[in-house]
């Protein structure tokens, strides 16, 4: 019977609200191997045993996960939770905050198609680190790409935990009305007030906590 084993992060699938999108992670985000950010279809269900803990994941998860494929679908034969990570998005939003903005007037005027910003909190310490990314005409949808994983935003999140303290992040993936570029904001603290902030402005709803 084959197997796989490794990483993967977890997020939603855009297609189909009954499945997970598992994306392989590299061991070292700086090297990642030729198998690094392969996409994964894993229904919620199916796996005997194992389908509250499956169905129990959310959005942004890190797990270690052995995956079975003797069946056409994949089956998780074993999973542990490493990280605890929010993921959400949303597009068309309005309201866009004032660093994010401003992070995007400065590539433009710059000549440059992305950009990044630390943010801070009311006392000057570090809350967050966000990247503007222009969408390019043609060049498909890049919105969609983050969110469905075609496009991994986890070289961001790693450069972010290189140079932070270690912790669970909520991660938020955002296009503004107009759809000019899209933004990656990264809130340091889970359950912090900036991402607490970032989900009540945008409607963005609280993933409960898991089963498992």
């Amino acid at each position: 019977m084959s197997t796989t084993r490794g990483r993967f992060r977890v997020l939603a699938n855009p297609r189909d609200e009954g499945v997970w999108t598992f994306v392989s992670l590299p061991d070292d985000p700086t090297e990642p191997t030729e198998e690094a950010y392969e996409l994964v279809d894993v229904a919620h269900t199916g796996h005997g045993d194992l389908d509250e803990t499956v169905s129990g994941l959310r959005p942004g998860y890190v797990v270690e996960a052995e995956l079975s494929w003797a069946t056409e679908d994949p089956t998780v034969e074993s999973l542990a939770v490493e990280k605890r990570t929010l993921y959400a998005s949303a597009d068309g939003v309005t309201n866009l905050f004032e660093a994010a903005q401003d992070a995007w007037e400065n590539a433009r005027a710059q000549g440059e198609a992305m950009a990044s910003q630390v943010t801070r909190d009311t006392d000057g310490a570090v809350n967050g680190v966000l990247y503007v990314f222009g969408e390019t005409q043609g060049a498909g949808d890049l919105y969609d790409e983050f969110v469905s994983g075609r496009r991994p935003i986890e070289p961001l999140v790693a450069r972010v935990n290189e140079n932070e303290e270690p912790g669970d992040r909520e991660v938020f993936v955002l296009r503004p009305a107009g759809g000019e570029f899209v933004v990656i904001y990264i809130a340091l603290a889970k359950d912090g007030l900036l991402a607490d902030t970032v989900r009540d402005t945008y409607d963005l709803p609280r993933p409960d906590e898991p089963l498992a």
